[in-house]
């Protein structure tokens, strides 16, 4: 069984949930292509970091780069992408707002 990867965050909870977003659908967090580190959010990100963000292209979509916080399955982008507003993994609901922020994670 392999380990949960560091999931970094302001007011970090178990399900990845951080100051910026904490609903009870805010479970996934993000390996950010810049530095292949999880941050709950790109808010999280900017606070922690001590660099800019980058995207993940396109041809990159294999990447497994999406945490669900309660499964602690790993999903790639596309696996993401094409499980709606559900983790790929577990099924369990995730914020259908997160579409609106792709554009600051992946090219899209």
């Amino acid at each position: 069984m392999s380990t949960r990867p560091q999931v970094h965050g302001l007011s970090l909870t178990p399900p990845t949930q951080c100051v910026h977003y904490n609903t009870p659908l805010d479970i996934i967090a993000i390996k950010h292509k810049c530095c292949l580190t999880f941050y709950a959010c790109i808010s999280c990100h900017a606070a922690l970091a001590d660099h800019p963000p980058q995207v993940w292209s396109k041809v990159e979509r294999e990447e497994k780069a999406v945490l669900c916080g309660k499964c602690e399955g790993i999903m790639s982008i596309q696996e993401y992408m094409d499980a709606g507003d559900r983790c790929g993994n577990c099924g369990e609901g995730t914020n259908p707002g997160c579409k609106g922020h792709w554009g600051l994670y992946f090219e899209v």
